[in-house]
């Protein structure tokens, strides 16, 4: 079969591509059901989305490491200035100004910042001489990527995305070789301004999101509503769930979110811990993958950027299950795959598609573009 399949067809990660079809297509099934049994608003625009996006993937596929190497720091220039863009002329909704209206398209820029610092912060590293790695200037250049976007960002006000985009920064810097101690030091700082930080950084909603975190039995009917709905819906499913359409947290309108935010509450109830597992079993072979890229990487960028682009996905991932279970407060993290959602798709599809690169391209040299 090979000899009638074109290469560039046949090099594809075929595997991987299928793992995202599945995770898609299950996330088709569940906003299908969550409408009522129609295909809209949100189950048809869905996989129209993925496939367009996907498409998009593998396009970038087809870019050398040469090509990431260059334009690094200009994307990231880019979307500071379109999250600058956002808080001059940014479209407000749900009481959040986060978007940035193009015309063709409704764009959220600070979903773009999450591939785009990775990016810069692998290429900082990359070009930073391997001596230097354990001084002061391996740290504040890092500090100066991550305090414009982050400041930008905390003024929409996002602190969910905030949360990821720091740590994907930091998780490529930690596997840069940056010193042990300026974590556990910066972990301690941490502790000691986030009393600081909670009274006097965060709004009151966030400071609610917090508290009701803490004790959501305490206002079960207003603050701790989304996180008690959510856990009854989880817990309903039991082992096997109720079974497709037989919803009620989600089909009575019980569960706020319920295609966003908390679509894995919405599965979990129709296909039970037998679904869940499948859903986390999907996301550890694309984890597996990602992770795969990176040590296979020939270059200190591309094992950056690989590395970083996995644990972007992965802390997506992980926040929003913590999220829906009451381990972590509501801030507002989509499930890759299953949330309906056009900015947060098309951020996961640039990391896989990035990811295919450099699992193609693992820093042969040559030319930017394959």
């Amino acid at each position: 079969m090979n000899d009638f399949i074109p290469a560039p067809i046949a090099q594809l990660p075929w595997r991987t591509i299928l793992l995202l079809l599945v995770l898609a297509s299950f996330g088709f099934v569940v906003l299908y059901s969550a409408a009522g049994g129609s295909l809209t608003p949100w189950a048809g625009l869905h996989m129209i989305r993925f496939m367009v996006f996907l498409a998009m993937a593998i396009v970038l596929s087809r870019f050398k490491e040469r090509f990431w190497k260059t334009i690094a720091f200009p994307v990231y220039t880019v979307v500071v200035i379109m999250l600058l863009g956002v808080e001059l002329i940014g479209a407000v909704g749900g009481g959040s100004q986060r978007w940035l209206n193009l015309g063709f398209i409704r764009i959220q820029p600070s979903e773009l910042m999450k591939p785009a610092i990775i990016l810069a912060v692998a290429r900082f590293y990359d070009l930073l001489p391997p001596g230097q790695i354990r001084t002061w200037g391996a740290v504040w250049p890092l500090l100066l990527l991550l305090a414009f976007p982050c400041a930008l960002i905390l003024l929409q006000p996002d602190l969910g995305t905030t949360i990821t985009v720091v740590s994907g920064a930091m998780t490529v810097a930690f596997l840069a070789g940056l010193p042990m101690r300026l974590f556990v030091g910066g972990a301690a700082l941490l502790a000691v301004l986030a009393p600081l930080a909670f009274f006097f950084g965060l709004e009151d909603y966030q400071q609610r999101r917090v508290t009701t975190f803490l004790n959501p039995e305490n206002d079960p009917l207003g603050a701790g509503y989304h996180i008690s709905q959510s856990k009854i819906a989880i817990g309903s499913g039991g082992i096997f769930g109720k079974g497709f359409l037989n919803g009620t947290q989600s089909h009575l309108d019980y569960l706020p979110e319920g295609h966003t935010d908390f679509v894995f509450a919405t599965m979990a109830e129709e296909w039970g811990l037998m679904g869940g597992v499948v859903v986390l079993f999907c996301f550890f072979l694309l984890f597996r993958w990602g992770l795969g890229v990176a040590m296979k990487a020939r270059t200190r960028f591309s094992q950056l950027a690989a590395a970083g682009l996995t644990t972007t996905i992965f802390f997506y991932v992980a926040i929003n299950l913590m999220m829906v279970m009451g381990l972590a407060p509501v801030v507002g993290i989509p499930l890759p795959f299953l949330s309906h959602g056009g900015s947060s798709m098309m951020t996961i599809m640039i990391c896989v598609g990035i990811l295919m690169s450099i699992d193609r391209h693992p820093g042969r040299r040559g030319g930017a573009f394959a």
